[in-house]
C-alpha cells in the first residue's frame, strides 16, 4: 500500500512551501511521525513528520523547490510492497531515477512531472522549454539577478538547470566579466537550513532564505509605514535579582528557569493592561484596541528570527511566563512551532542584550504599535541618595509609533514596566 506525502498547509493564508532538506532519502525507512523532511514557509520552518510507516519510495521535489500546498512531494509504502525503482533527488536538488536490476541501467528517461513542469506537444516556445527545464526557486533566481536561464547548460535531469548550475553560473559572471569563458564556480556551502553558512561567503552572492526575505520585507514595510520614535529608561533589578537569586532552585524544580525576562514579560503584560492604547494595531484608518495581551518574544536561531506568542500573558503566573518562554525558544529552534504560534501578538519583546549590547532600537513588529528592547544587565555603578553604589542595572528601550502613541503614553507606560520590576510585590512569584 502506498502512502502519498503533500505538501501541507502551515496555516491559513500559506498557498506554498519550500522544502529545505530532506531528512529520509529514497530507499529509508521510516517510522509513522518520524520527521521526513523540513519546509519553510512566510510563517515557519518546521519539520514535517511522516504520515505513514515504511519505505520512502519516490521523492517527486528537491531540495530549494517551492511547491503548492497539497502537492504530492513523496511517497512511502509499506515494507512489504517496496518497489524496484525509485527516484531520488541530487545535490541540486534534481530527481535520479535508481537503478532497477543491478545488470541493466534504467532506460533514458523522458521529460517527467519530477524533471520539471511537462511541456505538452505543440508548445515549443523558449519560454515553455525555460519552464520545463527550471525550478520555480531557479527562475526566482535568474529574475532577481537578470540571468538568461536558457544560457545556462543545466546538470540536471534531461538538462534542467539546478540551483547549483544558475549559483555557479552568478558566482562565475561576479569574478569574471566574461561568464561564458570562466570555469565552473564551486557552489555556496550552505547550512541544513538552508541559509548559507558563515565560512567561504567571502566574495560569493547567494540568494536569500525564504525566512530571510520575508524579514526583510516586514522591516521595510514597518519602517515605511511607522512613525518610529523610541524612548529608553534605565532599571534598577536589584529587587528582581534578590528574588531569583531566593527562588531560582525552586523553579529549576519546577522545570523552569527564572530569567529576567520573565520578570520583564509579567512587568510588561500589566502594563498593557494599564496603558491599552499600546496593545493595539492598526488596520486602515481605524486603530484596534486589543481585549488580549498576546505578547510575541523574538528568538534569533541560526538562519533568522521568528517571534513565537504568548497568548493571554496577563493570566499567567512567573513561573507559567518561564515555562512558556522557555518551551517557545526551544521549539522554534527545533523547526517545531505551529503557525497559529507565530501569529495574532499585540506586542512584542526583543532581547539585544543577550548578547551584550546596552540597550537596542527595535523596529515595530506590524501592524502592532510598539515593541520592547531589553538591553544587557549587569553590575554599574549608581547614585543611591547621595552615595555611589553597585546595582544591577539595565536599559529597555521601547520603539512606538508616534502615530498612533504620544510620547507622554510612552513614558507613562514604561514608568509602569520600571515601577513594577524595581518595587517587585514578592507575593507575585
Amino acid at each position: 500500500m502506498a502512502t502519498d506525502v503533500v505538501m501541507p498547509q502551515m496555516g491559513e493564508s500559506i498557498a506554498e512551501g519550500t522544502i529545505v532538506r530532506w531528512i529520509k532519502k529514497v530507499g529509508d525507512a521510516v517510522e509513522r511521525d518520524e520527521p521526513l523532511l523540513e519546509i519553510s514557509t512566510d510563517k515557519v520552518d518546521a519539520e514535517i513528520p511522516s504520515p505513514a510507516g515504511g519505505i520512502v519510495s519516490e521523492i517527486r521535489a528537491g531540495e530549494g523547490d517551492t511547491v503548492p500546498v497539497n502537492s504530492v512531494i513523496a511517497v512511502i509504502v509499506e515494507t512489504s510492497s517496496r518497489p524496484e525503482a525509485a527516484s531520488t533527488p541530487q545535490k541540486g536538488g534534481e530527481p535520479e531515477t535508481a537503478m532497477t536490476p543491478a545488470s541493466a541501467p534504467a532506460p533514458e528517461p523522458a521529460q517527467s512531472q519530477r524533471a520539471g513542469p511537462r511541456v505538452s506537444r505543440g508548445e515549443d516556445s523558449l519560454e515553455a522549454t525555460i519552464r520545463g527545464r527550471s525550478s520555480p526557486l531557479v527562475r526566482r533566481i535568474a529574475r532577481e539577478h537578470n540571468v538568461d536561464i536558457a544560457q545556462i547548460a543545466g546538470t540536471g535531469l534531461a538538462g534542467r538547470v539546478t540551483r547549483d548550475d544558475i549559483l555557479g553560473f552568478i558566482s562565475t559572471a561576479a569574478a569574471k566579466p566574461d561568464a561564458a569563458a570562466a570555469p565552473p564556480a564551486a557552489s555556496p556551502a550552505r547550512s541544513v537550513s538552508g541559509a548559507a553558512t558563515g565560512a567561504g561567503l567571502a566574495g560569493q552572492t547567494v540568494p536569500m532564505t525564504v525566512m530571510r526575505k520575508r524579514i526583510a520585507e516586514h522591516m521595510v514595510a514597518s519602517r515605511r509605514t511607522s512613525a518610529h520614535v523610541h524612548t529608553v529608561f534605565e532599571v534598577n533589578f536589584s529587587r528582581v535579582a534578590e528574588i531569583r537569586a531566593a527562588k531560582k532552585a525552586e523553579y529549576e524544580l519546577a522545570g523552569a528557569s527564572l530569567t529576567y525576562l520573565a520578570f520583564i514579560t509579567r512587568a510588561v503584560a500589566a502594563a498593557l493592561r494599564a496603558v491599552p492604547v499600546v496593545n493595539a494595531s492598526v488596520e486602515g484608518d481605524n486603530i484596534v484596541y486589543h481585549r488580549s495581551v498576546n505578547i510575541g518574544v523574538a528568538v534569533a536561531l541560526e538562519w533568522g528570527l521568528i517571534v513565537p506568542v504568548i497568548r493571554n500573558a496577563d493570566t499567567k503566573t512567573l513561573l507559567g511566563l518561564s515555562q512558556a518562554i522557555a518551551d517557545l525558544a526551544n521549539r522554534a529552534r527545533s523547526k517545531q512551532l505551529k503557525p497559529d504560534e507565530v501569529s495574532g501578538g499585540t506586542f512584542t519583546i526583543t532581547n539585544p542584550g543577550a548578547l551584550g549590547a546596552l540597550f537596542g532600537m527595535p523596529v515595530i513588529n506590524q501592524p502592532q504599535v510598539a515593541i520592547l528592547g531589553v538591553g544587557n544587565i549587569g553590575k554599574r555603578p549608581v547614585v543611591i541618595g547621595d552615595a555611589l553604589s553597585i546595582r544591577p542595572m539595565g536599559h529597555l528601550s521601547l520603539g512606538y509609533d508616534h502615530r498612533i502613541i504620544d510620547g507622554s503614553v510612552a513614558d507613562e507606560f514604561m514608568s509602569n514596566v520600571k515601577r513594577t520590576l524595581e518595587s517587585w510585590d514578592s507575593s507575585d512569584v
